[in-house]
C-alpha cells in the first residue's frame, strides 16, 4: 500500500512539473508571436499556438492561451503589441480549432473582451487597433446570431468538392430577415478597418487589414445570396416582413458605395495585389420604388395575399410601371425600418459605384451583387438587365475561391 501511494505522489508530482512545462511553453510561444518588434507575428510562433488551442489539447490548456493573450493585451501600452495579439486571435479564429472560438465566446459573457484600456495615445495608430478590436468583437456577436462562421462553412464546402453556395442561400426569409442585419452591422465594421493617416502606410497594419479584406467578400457574397433569397419572395410577404426586406435592401445598396471606396483604397495594398475584386453595382431606382409601392399596399400579418405567380409579379416589377393595382392588398401603415441600418458613421462621401475587377487570374473571386432570382435567369436571359451590363446572372459555378 505504502508503495503505490508513492507511485501516485510520483505521478502527481510529474503531471503538474508537465503542466507547468506546457504552459511555460505555450506563454513563450506568445510572447513571441507578440513581441515589440514592428513586422507581423513569426509564422513558426502561430503555429505553435494553433496546436496548443486545438481540439487535441486539454480544455486548461485553450482557457490558458485565451487568458494569457487577453490579459496581455489589456496590459500593454504599445500599438505594436496590440496589433499583433489581434492578428493572432484573428487568425486563430479563421484558421485554428473551433474550440479557439468557443473558449472565446465563453469568456465574451463577462463584458468587453478585447480590452485596449491602457492606451493613452489617440494617434491614427491606436485609433486603428481599436477599430480592429471592435471589428473583431463584432465578428463574434454575428456568430452568436448566425450560428455558424461563414469563413469556416466556406472553406469547408470548397475542400469538399460541394458548392461555394453558403448557408444564407438556403434559409428561410423568417431567418434571412434576423440574421441579415447582423451581417450587415459586421460588414459596416469590417469597411470602417480603412486606416487614416499616419496608420496607412504602415505594413503591420496593412497584413492584418488583408485579412479583414477577404472576409469582405464572404460576408458580402452572403449577403447577397440572402437578399436573393428574399427577393424570390418579397411580393408575397406581409407588409411587416416586406418592410423589413426593404431595409435591408436599401441599407445593402448603402454598402455598395461604401465597399467600393474600401475596394478602391485596398487595391493600392501590395499584400493584395493578387485579389481580385468583385464589380459592385447600385440596385435599379426604378426597381427599388416598385418596392416600396408594394410595401404601401402589403396586406398586413395573417392576412392572405391573393393568388398571383411569382414570376408575373416578377415581371411587372422588372418591365412595369408600379400600379396601385398590383396586388390586392390592404392598406396599412408604413413601419419605421430599424436604426441598425442606418450606421451613418461608417458611410462614405465618395461615390464610388463601380469598382472594376482587378487583374484576371487571381486566387480570389466572388459572384456579383444583386442577381435575378433563379426562377428567372433563364427566362429573362437576353432581356434588359436592371443591375447593368454585362449580365449579372451569367456567372460560372464555383466561382468562390478564397485562401
Amino acid at each position: 500500500m505504502g508503495t503505490l501511494n508513492t507511485l501516485r505522489k510520483a505521478y502527481g508530482v510529474l503531471k503538474d512539473k508537465t503542466k507547468i512545462g506546457l504552459a511555460k511553453f505555450n506563454n513563450i510561444a506568445i510572447v513571441k508571436a507578440t513581441n515589440h518588434i514592428e513586422s507581423p507575428p513569426k509564422e513558426r510562433h502561430v503555429r505553435k499556438i494553433f496546436a496548443a488551442t486545438s481540439v487535441s489539447r486539454p480544455q486548461t490548456d485553450i482557457a490558458y492561451c485565451f487568458q494569457a493573450l487577453a490579459k496581455r493585451l489589456s496590459k500593454t501600452r504599445s500599438w505594436i503589441v496590440a496589433t499583433k495579439i489581434l492578428i493572432v486571435i484573428h487568425r486563430t479564429l479563421r484558421e485554428g480549432d473551433p474550440t479557439f472560438r468557443d473558449e472565446l465566446l465563453n469568456y465574451a459573457h463577462r463584458g468587453n473582451f478585447l480590452q485596449i484600456s491602457n492606451f493613452k495615445d489617440d494617434s491614427s495608430h491606436f485609433a486603428w487597433v481599436k477599430t480592429y478590436a471592435v471589428f473583431l468583437e463584432k465578428r463574434l456577436d454575428c456568430f452568436r446570431v448566425l450560428q455558424y462562421d461563414i469563413e469556416a462553412e466556406r472553406l469547408t464546402k470548397l475542400a469538399s468538392g460541394g458548392s461555394s453556395r453558403g448557408q444564407s442561400r438556403r434559409m428561410s426569409s423568417g431567418e434571412l430577415i434576423e440574421q441579415l442585419p447582423a451581417l450587415q452591422q459586421l460588414l459596416s465594421r469590417l469597411i470602417g478597418c480603412q486606416p487614416e493617416g499616419a496608420a496607412s502606410d504602415v505594413y503591420l497594419i496593412q497584413y492584418p487589414l488583408a485579412l479583414v479584406l477577404k472576409e469582405s467578400f464572404k460576408i458580402y457574397c452572403a449577403i447577397n445570396d440572402g437578399i436573393m433569397n428574399l427577393i424570390d419572395v418579397f411580393f408575397k410577404m406581409s407588409q411587416d416582413d416586406a418592410v423589413k426586406t426593404l431595409g435591408i435592401y436599401k441599407r445593402a445598396g448603402q454598402q455598395v458605395e461604401e465597399l467600393a471606396e474600401f475596394y478602391e483604397y485596398c487595391k493600392g495594398l501590395e499584400l493584395a495585389k493578387n485579389f481580385q475584386f468583385p464589380a459592385l453595382r447600385q440596385p435599379p431606382p426604378s426597381f427599388l420604388a416598385t418596392m416600396e409601392e408594394y410595401v404601401k399596399e402589403a396586406p398586413q400579418s395573417g392576412t392572405n395575399l391573393a393568388s398571383h405567380d411569382l414570376s408575373e409579379q416578377w415581371e411587372l416589377a422588372l418591365f412595369t410601371t408600379p400600379s396601385n393595382n398590383t396586388t390586392h392588398a390592404v392598406e396599412s401603415e408604413l413601419l419605421l425600418v430599424d436604426s441598425v441600418y442606418e450606421d451613418e458613421a461608417i458611410r462614405r462621401q465618395k461615390q464610388l459605384t463601380n469598382a472594376r475587377y482587378g487583374s484576371e487570374g487571381q486566387p480570389m473571386m466572388m459572384t456579383v451583387p444583386y442577381q435575378y432570382p433563379q426562377q428567372l435567369q433563364v427566362q429573362y436571359m437576353g432581356h434588359f438587365n436592371p443591375f447593368g451590363e454585362p449580365p449579372l446572372f451569367s456567372i460560372p459555378p464555383n466561382s468562390i475561391l478564397l485562401q
